[in-house]
């Protein structure tokens, strides 16, 4: 049975409840040796995307930072937002990656 996807960080207590997060995802995390959604909150979108880079051994689609963004984000307070809300972000700060 699926989790209920948290309204709020406080709700959330498992990866599968955050927001634009499913099992891979959530595998993903793990192997970066993440343990509580919380720990997202002072982590740094964009290195966890370069170091999930290096971990898989392949560069990652975009939409995987944009993922990042906004799950670091949503554990920092801000409301629930689907990754796509990030893109425009992403680029203007990143550029192409």
């Amino acid at each position: 049975m699926a989790l209920a996807k948290a309204r709020t960080a406080a709700e959330c207590e498992a990866f599968e409840q955050l927001p634009n997060v499913g099992p891979a995802f959530a595998a993903d995390l793990r192997a970066l040796g993440i343990l509580h959604p919380r720990e997202l909150a002072s982590r740094d979108a964009f290195e966890l995307y370069q170091t999930l880079c290096k971990h898989s051994g392949k560069p990652q689609d975009p939409c995987v930072l944009d993922t990042f963004m906004a799950v670091t984000d949503f554990m920092r307070g801000a409301a629930p937002a689907p990754w796509w809300a990030y893109t425009a972000e992403r680029k203007r700060r990143f550029g192409p990656i």
